[in-house]
């Protein structure tokens, strides 16, 4: 028999061991992948959340430090060796560091939230790959574009709001910053490969940017409204019932999130990634 066949005839299955091989890796890359953009808000929620207690564990060090300091001044005081100013400024300085200690509690409570928010989303994001995070994400930075060249496409209302296209305005200015910025994280696709630190650059810019339209957009209205150019009626710079129910949405679904959480650690049921175990504040 030629050699050739022969060895053909002797290793015949191995040809079917690494197709089959190569096929099982291929799909456990892809599950791989599916999973960790499922998760992604998730890790990067929880990332957040560690910062943020270890903030607040230094802020409440500096309230240690500022009251000893306040308390080395007032007996050298007593001494005769300080005066009133000093201990003043020491007291303004134990104030402050209080002051810190109260706003780095409260972030890390809204980071607890928001970590809660985001293992509560992890079963629809992966029915519905529109529900994945840098999905939602891509679409909020969509919707803040498609508003903005509303402005710069509609001849109506390039003449009724001209600051919105006037990069020297200093809030349109500040929008136009903010796009540039998400526009350089933002990536090509729903399922691209991010770190936890990309895609947290890229959500904060997305809010940034968000948070930039809707101060221009405001500004753009006043400014009409002065000049007499804007329609008439409630707009973007009036406080109505849609920003209340936007808010009245947000609290319930964070409510909701952390009644979940609490449901299942009463039941003892799993979560698609457990909590940290880490001390809570």
């Amino acid at each position: 028999m030629d050699p050739l066949w022969a060895s053909v005839a002797e290793f015949w299955w191995a040809g079917p061991t690494v197709i089959g091989t190569g096929a099982l890796g291929l799909f456990g890359l892809r599950h791989q992948r599916s999973a960790r953009a499922r998760r992604i808000e998730y890790d990067a929620a929880r990332e957040d959340l560690r910062r943020a207690r270890m903030q607040a564990t230094s802020s409440r060090m500096d309230v240690r430090v500022a009251r000893a300091e306040l308390a080395r001044v007032q007996a050298e005081r007593f001494a005769g060796r300080a005066g009133s100013a000093q201990v003043n400024a020491a007291r303004h300085a134990l104030d402050r560091a209080q002051r810190e200690v109260r706003v780095a509690a409260a972030a890390a409570r809204t980071r607890r939230a928001q970590v809660a928010a985001a293992r509560a989303a992890l079963p629809g994001s992966a029915r519905d790959p529109a529900s994945l995070p840098l999905a939602k994400l891509m679409s909020v930075h969509d919707a803040v574009t498609e508003q903005w060249m509303q402005y710069e496409t509609d001849p109506a209302k390039l003449i009724a709001f001209p600051t919105m296209s006037d990069g020297r305005v200093p809030l349109t200015a500040a929008f136009l910053a903010a796009a540039r910025v998400a526009q350089d994280l933002r990536p090509v696709a729903p399922r691209d490969r991010l770190s936890t630190a990309q895609f947290s650059a890229y959500r904060d810019a997305v809010h940034r940017l968000r948070a930039a339209f809707e101060d221009a957009e405001a500004d753009a209205w006043r400014r009409a409204r002065s000049a007499g150019t804007a329609p008439a009626g409630p707009g973007p710079d009036t406080a109505g019932p849609a920003h209340w129910t936007d808010v009245a949405q947000s609290l319930t679904e964070t409510l909701l999130a952390r009644s979940a959480e609490a449901l299942a650690r009463a039941t003892g049921q799993t979560h698609p990634a457990p909590p940290t175990g880490k001390k809570r504040f």
